[in-house]
């Protein structure tokens, strides 16, 4: 396969860690299902569910912790050339701490890249990363390039081990430069079999909004991201992809189409009268998923589709739209209400404007 004017080799073995959680087990179940891959072997210090895995079919399993020395035995054992790291955690597991989470994120992905630099198969490495890196802040640019950098360093725990997680990777290329090392930094995935921090925050009569803001989201529909990281895997190239739906949606918009009634609250309030309309999922989310309710964030998405070779099926708001309907969600108001006040104010605006 010809990558601009590269070729890639397609996989013959490749290992994919968090094979128990939705990106992990769904990508595992794809390239299963592709006959040109030799073998597929999903790793996780959990072992996946019933069904899933089920539905991984001829792929195997093998319960190991990627912080043990075991993974690098099972890598040279099956002489691996392909890895998808997909295990990192967006927030402590219930029973640890911040702590833990670094150690299972950080160390876990140290240990994983050691292995791979030591290993004489291995010749393509894929981190599923997130646009978590580039914070949310009320100094960010429209749209974030994959060279630009956050504006205000990210406060959140998942942020800052992401950022570290991409470096340990990129010096992995730089010690081993025949090995090509792609990095996916994911815009919040949505869609109705994940229940993500989007999902679990629509999904509320009444959702609480910073006054006098009303954040900008981009969007990546789940099954976007498995197709992404499939291509990156099978046929991508080096380098560092943004990966995200075309177009945005503003908060208050994505609340009216799921139903909900928004109401604005101080910033100083924001997590106290949050827990009062929203209860005790107001206590679920981390500070990089609050601040980008707060601020949002843009990713540029050119060097997806030139170099990766990467088009989504689902803009931000076609992703939004099939959440919503697919998820069950019970709104306060209806859709249709909700989009004949749209269109009547869209209409009130035009006349309006041909006026003057």
């Amino acid at each position: 396969m010809t990558v601009g004017d590269r070729r890639v080799e397609p996989p013959g073995v490749v290992l994919v860690t968090g094979a128990s959680r939705f990106l992990g087990g769904y990508l595992v179940t794809r390239l299963a299902q592709d006959p040109n891959i030799e073998r597929v072997i999903a790793v996780d210090a959990v072992s996946p569910s019933k069904d899933m895995l089920r539905r991984m079919g001829r792929a195997e399993f093998v319960r190991a912790d990627i912080r043990n020395p075991l993974i690098g035995k099972v890598i040279r054992g099956a002489k691996v050339d392909t890895v998808v790291h997909a295990a990192t955690i967006v927030k402590a597991p219930k029973s640890g701490s911040r702590a833990a989470m670094k150690d299972m994120n950080v160390l876990g992905a140290m240990q994983l890249f050691a292995v791979c630099q030591k290993s004489p198969d291995v010749r393509k490495v894929v981190v599923r990363s997130s646009g978590a890196v580039y914070g949310s802040s009320a100094k960010d640019p429209a749209k974030f390039t994959e060279e630009m950098s956050a504006r205000t360093p990210p406060q959140g725990g998942f942020a800052r081990d992401t950022i570290e997680i991409e470096g340990y990777a990129r010096g992995l290329g730089r010690r081993r430069p025949e090995i090509a090392v792609s990095l996916l930094r994911m815009a919040p995935l949505i869609g109705p079999r994940l229940h993500g921090s989007v999902s679990q925050y629509l999904n509320s009569s009444v959702v609480p909004m910073i006054l006098g803001r009303d954040a900008r989201m981009q969007l990546l529909h789940e099954e976007d991201a498995l197709a992404a990281l499939e291509r990156a895997t099978v046929g991508g190239p080096a380098g560092t992809f943004n990966v995200a739906g075309d177009g945005m949606v503003m908060l208050s918009q994505a609340i009216r189409r799921a139903g909900g009634i928004a109401v604005p609250v101080p910033f100083q309030l924001f997590r106290t009268l949050g827990r009062v309309v929203m209860g005790s999922s107001m206590r679920q989310f981390t500070t990089e998923q609050l601040e980008y309710f707060h601020f949002g964030c843009g990713l540029d998405t050119g060097r997806m589709r030139s170099e990766l070779g990467f088009e989504p099926r689902w803009t931000t708001l076609q992703a939004l739209d099939d959440m919503i309907s697919g998820a069950g969600f019970s709104p306060v108001l209806s859709r249709d209400w909700l989009q004949s006040m749209e269109t009547g104010l869209q209409n009130l605006v035009g006349a309006g404007g041909g006026a003057r």
